[in-house]
């Protein structure tokens, strides 16, 4: 059901929503270098119980807030975030924290004073500010959301073309009234594919760029599919006289897009339909965690490993380890290691076979660490050695990918992320002989959804419901 928007304010109170948008951005500008200030002060006095500070403590605190506006004000982070989420935000400030405190401790080493300061005082400023940092944001966001429902701050924007994607971008609009985007109406094209259902239908292409400067629409939405050329060119034509932001949705209703952007290639201007969010900094950052988690979570379990080789070895004749050839990111094969859960002959007459309920080719030992997922543990080795992430989609056989990739739509677009030990679609029960399909879906949305937090639930989750499993044998 279609519910009518707050409509935007006209005349001097239009004037006063531009002022309130712009001084919501001071405000934030404002309020981080504060903040920053008095999370150490805080900090101070809750450490020593003192608001004296020494004139040590006063120079770092007047360093970091030089760095803090020379990071904060060069980055992207006080541009309109009309539209973005408050966890998109949320990121990209840790960022500029971890990046400021980062700056600041190398600065300490430099000149030999981190033996002279509080290392306690200075974790838990850097805890105070970021906290500080991220309230006053949830803040603002409240009361800009309230002031948007008063009729204040708002854009009038239309939509051009009748399509899925058109009707998806009006739902979206009215679900998220935060935005601040109000739809007038929608214009007819000779490429629609249906009506849109909610905001009236205002014309066609040769009324739309009377409509919008007559009623100083701030906003055009183009909906229609790449092909239709033409059509987009008549639009522009229609608007170029307009001063709106025009924005371009292309209809791609029925293409599975993995992480699809806009970015610039040497200067050219480029849309991603497709691509892996392992890239730059992300793909830094992903190898740092897997490493780093790895090697920890080897040293805690180390006397594990150590029993369940002995067991292993004495529970039939061979080797502890069972390597086998699995593929990981962009199809690249690897030897994956597991604990022999099977005599060595196991798959000498029958060839690849996948593990289904009912099978009794494991050892009474193996049996064991299969249900209880202990057989994985050495694949804490392959993250180290690079060949597997602890988190990403579970890594398949070539025979099997190979015939999976015409059975399953996307299937093969699991490898645009490497093989993972745990993954979203083991904690959520899709792991064994489950539905593939499904499997599929879950593993396409982690690699859609990246992220470290994603990462980090994914891992926790594992600990309560990812080792034992009514689908693991």
């Amino acid at each position: 059901m279609w519910i009518a928007p707050p409509q935007p304010r006209s005349g001097l109170w239009k004037i006063s929503s531009n002022r309130i948008s712009a001084c919501l951005g001071l405000l934030l500008r404002i309020g981080d270098p504060l903040l920053l200030v008095a999370a150490a002060i805080a900090a101070h006095r809750w450490r020593f119980a003192s608001f004296q500070l020494s004139v040590d403590y006063c120079r770092l605190i007047a360093i970091t807030l030089l760095l803090a506006l020379l990071v904060l004000s060069a980055s992207s982070i006080y541009r309109s975030w009309r539209g973005r989420s408050l966890i998109a935000e949320a990121g990209s400030l840790l960022l500029r924290w971890f990046i400021i405190f980062g700056s600041l401790l190398t600065y300490m080493v430099a000149i030999q004073v981190t033996d002279e300061l509080s290392r306690l005082w200075l974790a838990s400023w850097f805890a105070l500010s970021l906290a500080g940092a991220l309230a006053l944001r949830f803040v603002v966001r409240i009361g800009a959301a309230w002031v948007r429902t008063q009729g204040f701050d708002l854009r009038s924007a239309v939509i051009v073309g009748a399509s899925p994607d058109a009707q998806l971008i009006v739902n979206t609009l009215q679900d998220n009234a935060w935005a601040g985007i109000t739809i007038n109406g929608w214009f007819s094209t000779d490429a629609d594919r249906c009506r849109i259902d909610g905001p009236a239908m205002l014309g066609d292409l040769e009324s739309l760029g009377t409509y919008v400067e007559s009623n100083s629409i701030e906003q055009v939405w183009i909906a229609l599919p790449m092909r239709e050329e033409t059509q987009i060119a008549l639009v522009l034509t229609q608007l170029q006289h307009s001063t709106a932001d025009i924005k371009f949705v292309p209809d791609m209703f029925g293409m599975h897009l993995l992480n699809h952007s806009v970015e610039q290639v040497a200067g050219l201007p480029v849309i991603n339909l497709q691509q892996t969010p392992f890239r730059g900094n992300a793909r830094l950052l992903k190898a740092l965690e897997d490493r780093i988690l790895a090697g920890l979570i080897l040293l805690l379990i180390s006397p594990v490993m150590l029993a369940v080789s002995v067991a292993v070895k004495l529970s039939s004749p061979g080797p502890v380890f069972y390597r086998q050839e699995r593929m990981s990111w962009n199809s690249k094969t690897f030897q994956m290691l597991k604990f022999r859960s099977m005599p060595v002959d196991a798959e000498t007459g029958t060839g690849a076979v996948c593990a289904k309920a009912g099978e009794n080719r494991a050892t009474r030992v193996g049996a064991f660490l299969r249900k209880t997922s202990l057989d994985e543990l050495p694949q804490f080795l392959n993250v180290l050695l690079g060949d597997m992430s602890i988190v990403g989609p579970r890594p398949e056989r070539p025979v099997f990918v190979h015939q999976f990739k015409h059975e399953i739509p996307a299937y093969m677009k699991k490898h645009m992320a490497k093989a993972g030990i745990t993954g979203w679609a083991q904690i959520n029960g899709w792991r064994g002989s489950t539905d593939l399909q499904k499997r599929i879906e879950c593993d396409l949305f982690y690699i859609e959804n990246w992220s470290l937090w994603f990462d980090l639930q994914i891992i926790f989750a594992t600990l309560f419901k990812g080792f034992v499993h009514k689908n693991a044998y």
